[in-house]
């Protein structure tokens, strides 16, 4: 059974629940299958090859998501390409992955090299043969069986980039599988669910889709994505589940606090993940949003939810810094440096393995076979066990900061410079110093309206880590830089620090 076969099963047995509501749009499920498999049909007309791929560049929209779930009907490979991202970037993906076709929206077509693609398909427009036009050529068809194995690969999905090359995760169809039932079982999802789409399809959000369909759930697509937006859709779409990254929740929390609305009747699960957040921003989101707010871990090696932590266990004070439990289809250990499983309390870096881990990277067998050892995959990320069982995480194997011989663990930092009064987020890093090592630095992005001096947040965290761990200096940023998908990007923080501490030098 394919991951596409959960939803299918559902358009048998509920063809006229609806599966997809975005403005006055609502696609019911026999409607979508019908689509679904036309479209499915026309991509293995253009190229009959199992296995080619399709790229989909386009915002959240019933056409995305029928898009997407026709690539999987069809046997072929999906690669998501974020319309948020640079040109550069989404040529590159394309060059590497040389897709046989292309479903781009009009208006991301500027700057990306086409020529060489064979066919490309408009999601939504005029430049190109349309989806609606293949749909309705094809109206009828079914597409010929998949007999690829579970092996096989099912998407390639690009990591961030943000140091060196970005790697593109192949993604079997088993660790789809496992993290559509690994979905299922934490969120006891069912057809009552209504899954806001706030955050991009072709990130986070994806692993969402099929779960959803497969219980004969409702996804809701937003108009746009602002903060205003959301929060009405959160409380009159009647939401049960939503994505969403912490700066996301952050917006949307100062959003509410501006317009005075803080009810969310239905509201069961507010995801956070992409990102750690500060127990101080869990508390402010529980109190704003109540008893709702959930966390998983994963990475696109193993898809979204290695672990997982229910709201009713977050809500919890002696869990609020845990990202949870092992999910179903999954098995993770720590270990050392030495490759030993460590046991509870002691930290070391986290290692997944089972159906949920990635088959490799796209072309990078050298790197593969230095992140898949022994069957397990070293996810470069720290953290320790308690004895319950609960994944607390540390931070990325290289962020650790070793000063005056003394380990620094950035989220510690971040965690107390964040409940100052006047800090909306901030980044640590280390900075190459003579006296030191490294030194602690902060790069902080203050509430509007709010005023603090470096000193003072200097002498913030000395009270409440000490003098080694609290930053030597401060950095302040109007607005942080972020990726397309609203992460701090560290690593171009930490560049331009350096550059302007060579400047000064």
């Amino acid at each position: 059974m394919y991951p596409i076969d959960f939803f299918y099963r559902s358009a048998r047995l509920r063809p006229q629940a609806i599966a997809i509501k975005s403005g006055s749009e609502q696609v019911r499920y026999g409607e979508l299958a019908a689509r679904v498999d036309a479209l499915a049909a026309a991509f293995q007309a253009l190229d009959p090859a199992q296995q080619s791929r399709v790229g989909i560049c386009a915002p959240n929209s019933v056409e995305h998501i029928v898009a997407l779930l026709a690539v999987l009907a069809s046997g072929k490979i999906w690669v998501p390409l974020n319309p948020r991202n640079s040109a550069a970037e989404l040529n590159r993906t394309l060059e590497v992955t040389i897709p046989s076709i292309v479903v781009v929206d009009d208006k991301y077509r500027e700057g990306l090299r086409l020529d060489s693609v064979a066919h490309v398909v408009s999601a939504r427009g005029t430049h190109a043969a349309s989806l609606a036009d293949l749909v309705s050529q094809y109206a009828g068809c079914t597409p010929a069986p998949n007999t690829a194995s579970m092996d096989a690969v099912q998407a390639i999905k690009f990591t961030g980039g943000s140091t060196g090359m970005p790697k593109g995760v192949m993604q079997p169809y088993r660790a789809w599988k496992a993290t559509l039932v690994n979905q299922i079982h934490a969120y006891r999802f069912d057809e009552h669910d209504r899954y806001l789409l706030a955050s991009p399809i072709t990130h986070g959000a994806s692993t969402y889709i099929l779960p959803i369909l497969a219980q004969g759930g409702c996804h809701v697509v937003p108009e746009e994505t602002s903060p205003h937006t959301i929060l009405r859709s959160l409380r009159e779409d009647g939401i049960t589940t939503s994505f969403m990254p912490p700066t996301l929740i952050y917006m949307v929390m100062a959003a509410g606090e501006e317009a005075g609305q803080r009810e969310f009747p239905r509201l069961r699960h507010l995801v956070y993940g992409g990102a750690p957040m500060p127990p101080e921003k869990i508390r402010a989101a529980q109190k704003f949003f109540g008893p709702v707010l959930a966390t998983t871990y994963g990475q696109t090696e193993a898809p979204q939810i290695v672990t997982f932590i229910s709201a009713e266990e977050l809500a919890r004070e002696e869990n609020i810094g845990s990202v949870g439990r092992m999910a179903l289809l999954a098995d993770m250990a720590i270990k050392d440096t030495e490759g030993r499983i460590l046991p509870g309390g002691e930290v070391g870096e986290i290692v997944v393995r089972g159906d949920l881990v990635m088959a490799g990277y796209w072309n990078m067998p050298d790197k593969t076979a230095e992140t898949i050892v022994d069957g397990w995959l070293h996810t470069g990320d720290r953290g320790f066990l308690d004895e319950r069982g609960y994944l607390y995480l540390r931070d990325r194997l290289r962020e650790v900061i070793i000063t005056g011989g003394f380990n620094v663990y950035p989220i510690d930092v971040e965690d107390v410079l964040t409940r100052h009064p006047a800090v909306h987020e901030s980044a640590v890093f280390g900075i190459d110093d003579d006296k030191w090592g490294e030194a602690v630095h902060a790069a902080v992005q203050l509430k509007p309206g709010q005023q603090v001096d470096a000193q003072e947040l200097i002498a913030f965290a000395k009270e409440a880590l000490g003098s080694v761990k609290a930053p030597k200096r401060i950095h302040f940023y109007e607005s942080l830089p972020r990726s397309p998908v609203g992460k701090v990007q560290k690593d171009a923080v930490k560049r331009e620090v350096r550059a302007q501490i060579d400047l000064q030098h």
